[in-house]
C-alpha cells in the first residue's frame, strides 16, 4: 500500500481491487476437510469473505500508509452480474482448491459439484463467466464521493445472475478480476485503470530471444499482438483484454506494470534507473 499512498498524496481519486485466488483456495481447503461434519458453504460466500478479511488488511495498510495525513478507507461487499445463459456454466473449465483422490470428489460431487481428472488427481471445476454489470458500484460512487478511498470488486465480485422473478441468487463461479475490475472502472468515470502485476510491462514474444517489453501502444497494434497469441491466457492474457475493453469503452489510458512503478507510469514521467527496467520501459501505456 506504500506504492498506492504516493498515488494518493499526488492527488488521484483512487479506488482498489483485488485478487484473492489463494485466499479463495484457503476456505475451499477447509470446507472439502471439513466436510464430513459441516457442510461446505457455496463459492459465492466464500469470494464475499474474502472481500471482507482482503479488504480489511488493505484498508489498515493504507491508513498506516499514509500517516500522518488523514484518510478514510472502506470496503464494499461488492457483486457482479452474470448471465445465467453464459456458455462457460455448460463447460466448467477453471479449477479450484485442492487435489483430491477419486472418491473424494465423487463424494463432492453428491453435492451438487463439478470435478476433473488431471495428472495429479481430482480437482474441482467451476465457471468463469463474463462480468456484465457490477451492482454495487453506486456504493462505492457515494463513499467516494463522500471523501473514501474505496476497495470494491475484490476476486472479481461475488458472483450473481438474476431469476426469472428478477431476485439475485449466487452462483457457483469465478470472474476474472482484470476484466470485473474494467466493467468497475468505466461504471465510476475513472479516467484510468491501472493493473498492477510483477512484471514491469506486457511482453511480446514472451520466451523466445525475439521478446521485448511493451511500452506505450494503441489499441490497434495490442489487438494484433494479442490475436498473434502473445498474451498467455492463464497470465497476462486477462490483463491485456482488460485494458483493451477500458480504452475501448471510453476510457482514457490502461497501465499494466509493477506495483512498484504505477507512479511513474501513471504520472507519465521518463524513469531513472530505480523506476524503469533496463529497456527505460516503465510499463505498458494503452491510448487511443
Amino acid at each position: 500500500m506504500a506504492h498506492v499512498a504516493t498515488l494518493v498524496q499526488a492527488g488521484h481519486e483512487v479506488m482498489l481491487t483485488h485478487g484473492n485466488g489463494p485466499q479463495v483456495g484457503n476456505i475451499l481447503l477447509k470446507n472439502q476437510l471439513a466436510a464430513p461434519v459441516v457442510p461446505p458453504v457455496p463459492l459465492d460466500w466464500c469470494v464475499a469473505q474474502t472481500q471482507g478479511t482482503i479488504g480489511m488488511l488493505i484498508m489498515a495498510a493504507l491508513e498506516a500508509a499514509l500517516v500522518p495525513r488523514p484518510v478514510r478507507v472502506a470496503t464494499v461487499v461488492t457483486r457482479t452480474l452474470v448471465d445465467r445463459d453464459d456458455p462457460a456454466f455448460a463447460d466448467p473449465v477453471k479449477p479450484i482448491g485442492k487435489y483430491f483422490p477419486e472418491a473424494d470428489a465423487r463424494r463432492f460431487e453428491k453435492l451438487g459439484q463439478r470435478w476433473k481428472a488431471f495428472d495429479r488427481g481430482w480437482r474441482r471445476v467451476v465457471a468463469s463467466p463474463e462480468p456484465i454489470e457490477i451492482l454495487d458500484a453506486p456504493a462505492a460512487i457515494a463513499l467516494m464521493e463522500a471523501g473514501y478511498i474505496v476497495v470494491a470488486a475484490g476476486g472479481g465480485g461475488v458472483p450473481v445472475a438474476r431469476n426469472t422473478d428478477g431476485t439475485l441468487s449466487g452462483v457457483e463461479a469465478v470472474i476474472d478480476k482484470d476484466l470485473a475490475a474494467a466493467v468497475m472502472a468505466r461504471a465510476v468515470h475513472a479516467t484510468a485503470l491501472v493493473i498492477a502485476t510483477d512484471v514491469p510491462a506486457a511482453v511480446a514474444g514472451y520466451g523466445t530471444p525475439a521478446a521485448r517489453p511493451i511500452g506505450r501502444v494503441g489499441v490497434g497494434e495490442l489487438r494484433n499482438l494479442q490475436a498473434a497469441g502473445h498474451f498467455a491466457s492463464g497470465s497476462m492474457g486477462p490483463k491485456v483484454e482488460a485494458a483493451l475493453r477500458f480504452v475501448e469503452d471510453g476510457g482514457r489510458r490502461a497501465v499494466i506494470t509493477s506495483l512498484e512503478h504505477i507512479g511513474s507510469a501513471l504520472g507519465e514521467t521518463a524513469g531513472t534507473p530505480e523506476t524503469t527496467d533496463t529497456t527505460g520501459v516503465i510499463g505498458t501505456i494503452l491510448e487511443k
